[in-house]
């Protein structure tokens, strides 16, 4: 069993990345909707601040700098920048764990990332430092699965991963399909700006050609099974990875490897007929309110619990 500081270093690592990138790709999609100048745009780049929590999202008279704040501001608790240092301070403690290639690649993101030219960078090509920013962030994970052993440690960062970006795209989904903001997704670029938040405008053009229609966008996102940004995608492999970690282990009413069986079978088994009848709301919030409960769960059970259910009788 690994040392539970560490599961819970790993675990952060993985979620703090996830989160990094989702909010360097809003802020570019917000970026690019608003130069259009048109209401289709301006809504669009509402629905991503929305998705953040942002209170001020229906002020839009400045995007740029709500965009940059979201990047570069250090004060802002879920900035792209916070985000980073979590990651990286996460991925300090653990040195020992990680391979120097996956090390290497996030901490050189965060000192650019951080660097006193960071904001005239991102002042003088704002499009360019957030994809680049995205692209280390790739390779950070492309580094970690192709250098680290696909162990316990592994395991454990991309449970973080799957976690953070089941919420994260639930948490769009419903801004964008949920409530009177439905109305938005009549507007072609509207749809193709969701599709981009959730890096999936290509995926879905091969899955359902150039139809862009809100009940197929929704479709996707939720339930495909091959797409690695869709919500049941990301369960299943919280599942599987839960599964790999619990080897030899009771498994109780309120362990995380329950309930993330639990909402899998839940997505595998509903379709958007289903969704349709209820509303999206209904399934998009019981997602959300699941993966906090398996977060709870991953904390109580990987790493404070009880030291005597670890001890031998």
């Amino acid at each position: 069993m690994m040392l539970a500081r560490v599961a819970d270093s790993l675990y952060w690592v993985g979620r703090y990345v996830e989160r990094a990138e989702h909010l360097s790709r809003l802020s570019a999609v917000m970026l690019n909707a608003t130069l259009d100048r048109t209401e289709a745009g301006a809504q669009a780049a509402q629905l991503a601040r929305a998705s953040i929590g942002d209170p001020e999202a229906a002020s839009l008279s400045d995007p740029f700098n709500a965009a940059r704040a979201l990047v570069l501001d250090r004060d802002l608790g879920g900035s792209v920048v916070v985000s980073l240092a979590g990651a990286r301070e996460n991925a300090r403690q653990v040195r020992d764990q990680i391979t120097t290639e996956t090390w290497e690649r996030l901490n050189l993101l965060y000192l650019r990332a951080t660097a006193g030219q960071a904001e005239r960078d991102f002042d003088a090509n704002a499009p360019d430092f957030l994809q680049g920013i995205i692209a280390d962030l790739h390779l950070f994970k492309g580094a970690a699965d192709a250098t680290m052993s696909h162990g316990e440690g592994w395991r454990f960062m991309l449970i973080g991963v799957h976690l953070e970006r089941a919420q994260l795209i639930a948490r769009l989904l419903r801004v964008c399909f949920s409530g009177a903001q439905g109305r938005v997704l009549d507007d072609h670029l509207a749809l193709v700006s969701i599709l981009r938040m959730a890096c999936a405008l290509e995926p879905y053009l091969r899955a359902y050609t150039a139809d862009l229609h809100p009940r197929y966008i929704l479709e996707f996102l939720l339930f495909d099974e091959d797409f690695p940004r869709s919500i049941r995608y990301s369960t299943a492999l919280m599942e599987e990875h839960l599964t790999h970690i619990s080897k030899g282990r009771e498994i109780g009413r309120g362990d995380p490897l329950r309930l993330a069986g639990r909402l899998n079978a839940r997505l595998t088994y509903t379709d958007v007929e289903d969704v349709e009848s209820t509303g999206a709301s209904a399934i998009l919030n019981s997602v959300e309110a699941e993966c906090s409960a398996i977060h709870q769960a991953m904390y109580e059970t990987f790493v404070a619990y009880p030291l005597e259910t670890r001890l031998p009788a």
